[in-house]
């Protein structure tokens, strides 16, 4: 925008100033933002293709009644009426939710507090610290086929020890209260070392001057854990709840690996129905509208986590 001033000499009997003038030029493109939308056209085509199309041929997917080998006819929201009026769903989205609200808080938990112990000086931690992120590193195929070994079978270790202190054959996976548990627990431990990462890390961010400061006030450990390390940790915490909340609403290899969905389904996730439908049942439409529900709970988690991590914000117009 250029401002256009038209000024005269103030004369006796001569006509009052005129006003500043206003005068609107289009604005020319910047050569450089053209270069640079030029160079990420190929990169946001390809994204598209690969996040955006399989996503809109879901949803046409499940809007018909084919199978792996035919592709069916159109059925409208038949699909999704029947997903929503099964109990089965509704058993699975219930545990999904316990599932993942076990997932993030126990990892949140564990993690955190392995990561204020390694910050107050823990002796070796630079020999524990690194074997604590095995779980996390070793191949979810390796360390499920681990845990089914140790607590799947009534000559795992797991039962061994039972017997020895006397409560004889507890059946972590033979019960679904106690399959709902262990396969909790287990994801807890897959997942505490990511936490432990990402929190270890940020805390590595934090001025000591802060804990020099708090030291010099007299504030105890547990004073500045509170009010420096805590409040500084919230943005990191909330990334990795979300973080957390996607990978166990969309976690099958763990489910699958340990209990395959029962005892009588008790166990059995959103994403490990969707896979008895599509691949047991063959009844593609179905299982893709129980995967795009598996969807929006991940989404909807993420987008709560988010207004919960601001909640006045606001859009301020330009």
């Amino acid at each position: 925008m250029t401002e256009t001033i038209t000024r005269s000499a103030p004369a006796a009997g001569a006509p009052p100033v005129r006003q500043p003038q206003f005068v609107r030029r289009r604005r020319r493109p910047n050569s450089d933002a053209i270069q640079l939308r030029a160079l990420a056209t190929p990169s946001v085509i390809v994204l598209c293709l690969i996040g955006v199309y399989p996503i809109i041929y879901a949803v046409y997917q499940s809007l018909r009644s084919g199978s792996l080998i035919s592709p069916g006819s159109f059925v409208g929201a038949a699909n999704y009426k029947y997903v929503l009026t099964n109990g089965t769903f509704w058993a699975s989205a219930r545990f999904t939710l316990i599932f993942t609200v076990a997932a993030v808080v126990g990892s949140y938990v564990v993690g955190l507090a392995l990561a204020l112990t390694f910050q107050a000086g823990f002796p070796g931690a630079r020999i524990i610290k690194p074997l604590l992120l095995l779980p996390w590193v070793v191949p979810v195929v390796v360390s499920m086929t681990s845990w089914s070994w140790l607590i799947g079978t009534g000559q795992g270790l797991a039962d061994e020890f039972t017997h020895a202190i006397g409560l004889g054959d507890v059946g972590f996976l033979a019960t679904p209260t106690a399959a709902v548990i262990s396969v909790s627990v287990v994801k807890i431990w897959e997942s505490f070392p990511f936490m432990l990462l990402v929190l270890g890390a940020a805390m590595e961010t934090i001025d000591p001057t802060l804990y020099e400061a708090a030291r010099v006030d007299g504030a105890s450990w547990w004073g500045s854990t509170r009010h420096i390390t805590l409040p500084l940790l919230r943005n990191v915490s909330f990334m990795t709840w979300i973080l957390m909340a996607i990978f166990s609403v969309n976690d099958f290899p763990t489910v699958w690996l340990l209990t395959g969905g029962g005892p009588i389904g008790a166990t059995q996730s959103l994403v490990v129905y969707a896979y008895e439908m599509v691949f047991q049942e063959f009844h593609t439409g179905q299982g893709i509208a129980i995967a795009l529900f598996a969807t929006l709970i991940a989404g909807g988690m993420a987008v709560g986590l988010f207004r919960f991590l601001n909640p006045g914000r606001r859009r301020v117009a330009p």
